[in-house]
């Protein structure tokens, strides 16, 4: 009954964070949507902050089961980690809060929004970083920085995702994994 009411909670918050954004969510808004009391929700969680966290604590499992959904043991490294961060990039587009989460970053700065954007990005980064050493292992790619090579792939491809399309045509699915494959598979060199 208890992981119900918090299941309820959670879900309430979700909404509620979605529809409103976190800075405007109140609790009083979360247990009205949850149909419990505003105390009901001090006993699982401490405060919006803690509530926050759980909630991207799962999308971040939500995220990384997508982006292992996406991948093929048969293919090489190059096509996978392309298919990886798509689907990823594709999620965090797709999901209401996602979208409504970024969004409150971009225009209001939230502290806390802020700090659980951060941590699902780091989460990410720790994701790919994983996969470039496992393909480093094989003998798929050479040694580098697993870590930095994690970050600027995830980052170029919100760059060519997000903000490539604030002033140019979006690119095809197709056109980001050539200019993927360009720069970091190949690079420039001749």
């Amino acid at each position: 009954m208890a992981s119900d009411r918090k299941r309820q909670i959670i879900e309430a918050a979700a909404q509620s964070f979605a529809a409103f954004g976190y800075k405007a969510t109140t609790m009083e808004q979360i247990a009205k949507l949850a149909n419990v009391g505003k105390g009901t929700i001090y006993t699982f969680f401490k405060s919006k902050e803690e509530l926050l966290d759980e909630i991207v604590s799962g999308l971040i499992m939500e995220i990384k089961a997508e982006a292992e959904l996406a991948m093929d043991s048969s293919l090489p490294f190059s096509e996978n980690v392309h298919r990886a961060l798509y689907r990823i990039l594709e999620f965090r587009q797709r999901h209401q809060l996602m979208a409504k989460l970024l969004q409150e970053v971009r225009n209001i700065g939230t502290a806390a929004v802020q700090e659980v954007l951060a941590k699902l990005d780091r989460a990410m980064v720790e994701f790919i970083r994983q996969k470039i050493d496992a393909a480093v292992e094989k003998g798929e790619i050479r040694p580098c920085n697993s870590e930095i090579t994690a970050f600027l792939m995830l980052k170029t491809y919100i760059a060519l995702i997000v903000d490539w399309e604030k002033d140019h045509e979006p690119l095809t699915k197709e056109q980001i994994a050539e200019l993927f494959t360009l720069y970091f598979l190949q690079g420039l060199s001749r």
